[in-house]
């Protein structure tokens, strides 16, 4: 198995997945007949409706890593072990086209093709059974699953309300990017101290 905290084999390994997610929105658009890029559109106002509704996004992330409570401690865990020893190892603009990446490439998949044909049966129909895909999808715990699928609503809200996917996509990308920084920055605060608390204990045993 490859190393994960080599920076460019993570990239590299995210790349290909994201990009398949891409492939996958594509071939599944033409079977469903739905047109993946028909919603998607340049406009500076939409994109500035999506990078504003990151911010609570944000907000509710950064309380719960701050006030890892009850079954939140295991999602902190999970980001923080798993995440983070390739996070660390990337530099900030790596992260930006990461972000950016996923962002589109999981947007146009959920919000692009699959919320569309759902939506074939209304709009609540659309923004459910999209986004219990969703949160499968995002199947790491059983309440990461029900937050990514209720963040999947707001998503498909906010692409029902702009009637651009530019909006999820800004959303996403940037909640995503912080995210990384944050799980980055905490792995590298941990490994600090762990790293402090080794020289200590091998200082008192010299002692």
């Amino acid at each position: 198995m490859r190393d994960l905290t080599n920076r460019g084999y993570f990239l590299n390994l995210t790349a290909v997945f994201e990009g398949g997610l891409l492939v996958v929105a594509l071939g599944l658009g033409w079977v469903l007949d739905v047109e993946p890029l028909e919603s998607f559109a340049w406009r500076w106002a939409d994109l500035a409706w999506g990078l504003a509704a990151a911010v609570p996004l944000v907000v509710l992330f950064l309380l719960s890593h701050r006030f890892p409570v009850g079954p939140f401690l295991p999602i902190k865990r999970f980001l923080i072990e798993m995440l983070g020893p390739s996070l660390v190892n990337c530099r900030w603009y790596d992260l930006v086209l990461l972000s950016l990446l996923v962002g589109f490439s999981e947007e146009l998949l959920f919000r692009g093709v699959v919320q569309p044909w759902f939506a074939n049966w209304g709009l609540f129909a659309g923004l459910v059974g999209s986004n219990i895909l969703f949160g499968l999808a995002h199947f790491i715990t059983p309440l990461y699953a029900l937050t990514a699928a209720l963040i999947g609503c707001y998503l498909g809200v906010l692409l029902n309300v702009t009637g651009n996917v530019l909006a999820p996509v800004a959303t996403h990308a940037a909640y995503d990017f912080l995210a990384f920084l944050v799980v980055a920055r905490a792995y590298e605060s941990e490994r600090s101290r762990h790293s402090d608390s080794s020289v200590d204990d091998a200082g008192d045993q010299i002692g």
